[in-house]
């Protein structure tokens, strides 16, 4: 894994040797590396571990995600603060099957780093409501499940949802 700024270099270095090339009638081999340069600026924004880890997390197996997770070990300089959001996110699921408290801690800075998609916001939402509700603070577990709901627009959450209210009440 590169750091994040080390791939804009990389990009510059090969548009730069792209344009070389094509000053030299080499138009084939510049258009070429100008995808390639592509590519580097791609990974910029969208994090190749994180992708793994998403794509392991798909596939239901917890350890392999949290393994490629584990090789980003500063993702402050690594990572664009999106990608340290969905880190954040992907902590926080992986930590939620063992230690509620730490997985508030990581859902928590996920949602003030920002997701990009709803449905990411609406399940980390979902999930601190979740542990609101554990700790008794009914009114928090609220306006998160509210909140959550309301991010869900294509209705995927909406059992979730009303199995949480359903134990709110035994509250």
């Amino acid at each position: 894994m590169f750091n994040k700024n080390i791939k804009l270099v990389l990009a510059a270095l090969v548009v730069a040797f792209a344009i070389y090339q094509i000053t030299r009638n080499e138009i084939l081999t510049g258009i070429m590396l100008i995808l390639l340069a592509g590519i580097f600026v791609f990974l910029y924004f969208k994090n190749e571990i994180i992708l793994l880890a998403f794509l392991r997390l798909r596939k239901q197996d917890f350890e392999g995600a949290q393994k490629w997770l584990s090789k980003i070990k500063d993702p402050e300089a690594a990572l664009v603060t999106k990608q340290q959001g969905y880190y954040n996110y992907l902590q926080g699921l992986m930590i939620s099957q063992t230690n509620m408290t730490q997985a508030e801690k990581y859902f928590r800075k996920a949602i003030k780093l920002g997701l990009n998609m709803d449905q990411d916001l609406a399940v980390a939402k979902l999930n601190l409501a979740g542990i609101a509700m554990t700790k008794r603070r009914k009114r928090e577990a609220t306006t998160l499940l509210n909140e959550a709901k309301k991010l869900d627009k294509h209705g995927m959450l909406t059992d979730q949802v009303k199995m949480m209210k359903q134990q709110m009440k035994k509250i």
